[in-house]
């Protein structure tokens, strides 16, 4: 493979997650104010993201191989196809209950997609520049959620129904582009054949089958990134809410802000993450987002809940392109899809986690205190990156 990064390849699975999270961004800060339309409280509302993200986190592990095995072309048009289905299925739904039990389906898809997407694009992008890719590519999502939210709340105010529509529109928007990719199944076959050359079978026992299927020493390293993702999933649900009581107007500017600053970052110090090393930026990274929560916490208006969002994306937006770099460093090529699936597992666990949990914490104690739990969470990144990493024996420097 050359070292050229902006190829027709790179170009179009950028637009295509590009198109997947201006989809996802509309829905789940919208979604807890159609919970409470439907008569759920605000801990059922959070519930929403929080069943999404679990099942996405619980089944990423698996459908990685999997897709290494089916190959990841195919697996993205597919549940592109699936996904719209689903997001116009919640135009129809008038029970929250009913609306939840759909979120654990959309979640299980969206697993599948995310490993999928990102075992993809890391095939494309050069070796020696692997962390600028992965950094350009997770421009896509970041772009994504500065825009999307403020869409999303204006598609919203012409209906629910509106809302669905548009969505599924932008998810078969993702199987035509996701058809324009260039077939891989060639690759996974190869990459199949060489895996099952190196792995002996597993036998029947559900311990061995996990142990050969699953990355479990990615697995144990992302936890930190878990952490640090409960916060996430408080934000992502709840810092709409919270700017509805402050009387901030628009009700995205927290998003908003956290993606310009991840956009200046990675423009900046993200184009040289491969030259100041991986780890380097990483352990750094650790340090903003438990800080940025607690200003949140503290916000009295716009400037002081903007000031949140910088300080917040300065390090989140930086994290997961230098922690998939790092990780990535110490998994075979034909475990990438595994690799990615252990990442999600963790990252989502943490997303759902913090949905869900925040959502009580709020109801019983408001949303300064909860925004205070998230940051105590958060703080326990950096550590257990660490001693995970001693524990794995993996380079430090």
């Amino acid at each position: 493979m050359s070292d050229r990064l902006f190829t027709p390849r790179f170009v179009t699975m950028f637009c295509y997650s590009f198109t997947v999270f201006v989809s996802l961004f509309q829905l789940l800060p919208a979604a807890p104010y159609r919970i409470l339309d439907l008569g759920g409280s605000t801990s059922v509302a959070g519930l929403f993201q929080g069943v999404l993200t679990f099942a996405s986190a619980f089944s990423a592990a698996f459908t990685g191989p999997l897709c290494d095995r089916w190959g990841h072309r195919p697996v993205l048009i597919r549940v592109s196809i699936i996904l719209t289905v689903v997001t116009a299925s919640y135009a129809f739904i008038e029970s929250y209950r009913v609306m939840l039990w759909l979120a654990l389906g959309h979640g299980l898809v969206w697993s599948a997609l995310l490993t999928a997407s990102g075992a993809y694009m890391t095939a494309s992008i050069p070796a020696g520049r692997r962390a600028e890719g992965l950094n350009y590519w997770g421009l896509s999502s970041i772009t994504a959620i500065g825009a999307a939210p403020a869409l999303g709340f204006w598609v919203y105010r012409h209906g629910w129904f509106a809302l669905c529509m548009e969505l599924a529109a932008l998810n078969f928007l993702m199987a035509v582009i996701a058809w324009k990719l260039p077939d891989d199944r060639a690759e996974a076959a190869e990459a199949q054949a060489e895996l099952d050359r190196m792995t002996p079978p597993p036998g029947l026992s559900p311990v061995a089958l996990i142990r050969t299927h699953v990355e479990w020493r990615v697995l144990l390293l992302a936890i930190g990134m878990g952490f640090v993702a409960f916060g996430w999933g408080a934000l992502t649900s709840f810092s709409a809410l919270f700017a509805d009581e402050l009387g901030v107007m628009p009700r995205s500017a927290f998003l908003t802000a956290m993606a310009i600053a991840t956009v200046v970052g990675r423009l900046t110090i993200g184009r040289g993450m491969d030259r100041l090393g991986h780890r380097r930026v990483l352990v750094r990274c650790f340090l903003a987002p438990p800080i940025g929560l607690i200003l949140l916490a503290a916000a009295q208006g716009r400037p002081s809940v903007i000031i949140a969002g910088v300080v917040f994306g300065a390090g989140f937006g930086l994290l997961h392109p230098a922690f998939t770099a790092y990780a990535l460093e110490h998994v075979a090529p034909n475990r990438r899809g595994a690799a990615f699936g252990a990442i999600l597992a963790a990252f989502d666990t943490g997303i759902g986690a913090g949905s869900s949990l925040m959502g009580s914490l709020i109801h019983a104690y408001g949303f300064r205190l909860a925004f205070l739990g998230a940051a105590t969470v958060a703080m326990l990144a950096l550590p257990w990156f660490l001693a995970a990493e001693k524990r794995l024996g993996f380079r430090t420097a």
